[in-house]
């Protein structure tokens, strides 16, 4: 026997002996396996009932506030792999709205849906000229609760408050994640900045920091934006998990969309502005900038970092593994709103729900920038 055949022989004995010991762990597993599953259901209620009771309470920068169930408990809930796979969609022309931060998905992700359904029609709606409201989460929540949709989009769970409303018109809301969102920061290109903590983040946006001196930079004045904060699911999460609901500092300049935000940072050396990420990441004007405490900071895209005068040959990614890890700071989870109430809008939203669920749909919700739930 050569050299070669007794390195094969041995390899051989090595798998054999892995594949039985295998084997063993699994039998030994099974008992234990069986019980876990007679506990599951029992398990996910009190799962749900902990989600229940924060969905309006505080929330912190990380997933572990009230959108960290993946699922509420909403009947006929499937995952498929494809869309035609997904039962019961209807036929018919439905009314959805809500969150702004759904805008890069809704783009990709409505054709496609309407090119396996020819009848089942989605138009987003936003809310009337004359009502006095934006488009956001929570007037998306409100027109629901309202009748003007059949289902919401919202970046932020639902608040106790909304929930105690539908009962009160003989209904519930559930909210059904589908996807992982994070705030990103966008500071101008020039500024010299190479992170921010989370504190830091709220001591400029409630005025404790006037100057990036302050914060390691020149010395100029910090002019913070943000987006005008009524029903707006980004900026309520803002307010609550960074500025644990404190003001906003006086001199604080409100725009009206992200485009107005990106470009008020670009022209301003020391303006700064916050949204959701896959609408900053991937910007050629600013610069997205890595956020951390203790010094250790994580970038909202993936590194290396693309050079602004590389852009657009060139962009940032979205750091999908830091997102779904929870390494990076500042994440939060996208859900559809359903209105549990037993008629055509329950199924409509059921049926919307099942679809986002899909395997087809991850690969779409992944190249809008968002990044898809591994449960």
């Amino acid at each position: 026997m050569n050299r070669y055949e007794k390195i094969l022989n041995n390899r051989v004995i090595v798998f054999g002996l892995l594949a039985l010991a295998g084997w063993f762990v699994i039998s030994e597993s099974y008992l234990w396996w069986a019980q876990l599953s007679e506990n599951a259901e029992q398990a996910s209620d009190v799962a749900l009932q902990e989600n229940e009771s924060g969905a309006g309470g505080e929330s912190t920068a990380s997933s572990s506030d009230a959108s960290s169930t993946a699922t509420d408990t909403l009947n006929n809930l499937a995952q498929q792999p494809t869309f035609e796979e997904v039962a019961n969609v209807p036929d018919g022309e439905f009314n959805y709205g809500g969150s702004t931060t759904w805008a890069p998905l809704r783009k990709v992700l409505d054709p496609a849906l309407m090119e396996r359904f020819s009848a089942f029609q989605l138009q987003y709606t936003s809310p009337a000229p004359d009502s006095g409201r934006v488009a956001g989460s929570g007037t998306g929540i409100r027109m629901l609760l309202d009748g003007e949709l059949d289902f919401s989009q919202s970046s932020r769970p639902l608040k106790e408050k909304e929930r105690a409303e539908a009962k009160r018109q003989g209904n519930e809301l559930k909210q059904v994640a589908v996807a992982i969102d994070g705030i990103a920061v966008a500071v101008n290109p020039s500024l010299g900045i190479t992170g921010l903590t989370v504190t830091q983040l709220k001591q400029i946006y409630t005025g404790q920091v006037t100057n990036w001196r302050e914060l390691g930079g020149p010395d100029l004045a910090i002019l913070p934006y943000t987006r005008i904060a009524e029903d707006s699911g980004t900026v309520e999460f803002f307010t609550e998990s960074v500025l644990d609901e404190e003001q906003y500092a006086p001199w604080t300049q409100f725009v009206e969309n992200t485009t107005v935000g990106v470009r008020r940072v670009a022209e301003n050396q020391g303006g700064i502005y916050y949204a959701s990420a896959p609408e900053i990441v991937s910007q050629c004007l600013i610069k997205p900038l890595p956020l951390g405490e203790g010094g250790q900071f994580v970038a909202p895209y993936e590194p290396p970092y693309v050079e602004t005068s590389d852009c657009p040959r060139y962009r940032n990614r979205l750091n999908a593994a830091a997102f779904q890890s929870g390494e990076y700071p500042l994440t939060r989870k996208l859900f559809v709103i359903v209105k549990e109430n037993g008629e055509e809008e329950e199924q409509i939203g059921v049926a919307y729900a099942n679809l986002m669920l899909t395997e087809e749909a991850k690969a779409l919700i992944e190249g809008a920038g968002f990044v898809p739930l591994e449960e």
